[in-house]
């Protein structure tokens, strides 16, 4: 049914699920978003950091990564214009210069800054760290105004349906195509799909502003702080192997550390909020396109989702739409396509 009209359903409004319901009705398809909860991104995307930082994912991640994260910093700060490119700040204490060096030379896209052009890019943080990397390319966003703006835009398609408070077992009628983006709740078509939480904090204060998001390499805590307006910070985050979604006093306690350490005005800051979800990842910790049917599974991006999320609705798009292949996050071939 390549190039007519269908009718998409679309599971989850997460990040996922309205980048791929976007790119959807783009394309003129009537588009039916179905989430359980009350509003748009009120997920695991509620607790993203909202850093569009590929050049600096590389240290632990594969190409795809930055590949597609280029495309992710494009769609946010052109399609739906919810991203500042400001760059990213990666610091470290005189004592840590190793880690930093080494960061260096597992990533592309930045410039040494010596103590002096430090103090230039971010004064507030002059005479604490003698040498940086600035990733000038990269950007950041505030997520939970990103789905409010990407859910915005899709309202203005009169053939784009929402559907809150619905869970999608309850939904009797029928469609062309069901593109499932509900993250870990995916796992019972999904079952090598696995929770890895994520813990954050959000801190306000007027001691200190940022105006970039600030990563500090840390060889037990590491931790970036993201300026969001207001002397509002966002601290984050854990990555730990478990799916308990409890925000606990550990991570708590090694967050604020080290934003202590990235500078003491955090020592003086209000804690306005703590939060936890389970981002969903596949083993390799790479996004999938799984097709069962007229079913099409979207998940998996791991710490990634504003990131990837633009480059991988695109794709799933094509899939049904032109019948496209993409062998980097799909996987069955060409030929065995049809008895997916």
């Amino acid at each position: 049914m390549a190039g007519s009209s269908q009718k998409i359903r679309v599971i989850g409004a997460g990040v996922v699920g309205l980048t791929v319901a976007y790119e959807f009705a783009l394309a003129g398809q009537s588009v039916e978003i179905v989430e359980r909860a009350s509003g748009p991104g009120l997920g695991c995307s509620y607790y993203a950091g909202g850093m569009l930082a590929p050049w600096c994912e590389e240290e632990g991640a594969e190409p795809l990564v930055l590949e597609w994260g280029r495309e992710g910093i494009e769609y946010w700060t052109n399609t739906v214009p919810a991203a500042k490119v400001d760059g990213t700040l990666v610091v470290a204490p005189p004592r840590d210069r190793p880690d930093l060096i080494r960061f260096s030379r597992l990533t592309s896209g930045f410039e040494w800054l010596d103590a002096a052009a430090l103090t230039g890019c971010e004064p507030d943080l002059a005479g604490r760290f003698d040498r940086a990397l600035l990733f000038s390319r990269e950007a950041h966003l505030d997520p939970r105004r990103a789905t409010s703006m990407l859910a915005a835009r899709l309202r203005e398609f009169a053939t784009v349906k929402f559907r809150f408070d619905t869970a999608a077992e309850t939904v009797t009628e029928s469609a062309d195509w069901i593109i499932d983006c509900r993250g870990l709740a995916a796992r019972d078509g999904l079952p090598d799909l696995r929770g890895v939480k994520g813990e954050m904090l959000v801190l306000a204060t007027r001691e200190i502003s940022l105006k970039r998001p600030v990563r500090l390499l840390h060889p037990r805590h590491p931790v970036y702080v993201v300026p969001r307006g207001d002397g509002s910070f966002m601290v984050g985050a854990t990555v730990i192997e478990n799916e308990n979604r409890r925000v606990t006093a550990r991570s708590v306690l090694e967050l604020l550390s080290a934003a202590y350490a990235l500078h003491p005005a955090f020592g003086e800051a209000e804690i306005v909020e703590t939060g936890a979800d389970l981002r969903p990842a596949f083993p390799d910790n790479l996004p999938r396109i799984r097709r069962a049917g007229r079913v099409l599974y979207v998940n998996g991006l791991y710490r990634h989702g504003f990131l990837l999320a633009p480059a991988l609705a695109r794709r799933a798009a094509a899939v049904v739409l032109h019948d496209a292949y993409f062998r980097e996050v799909m996987d069955v071939g060409p030929s065995e396509r049809q008895r997916a």
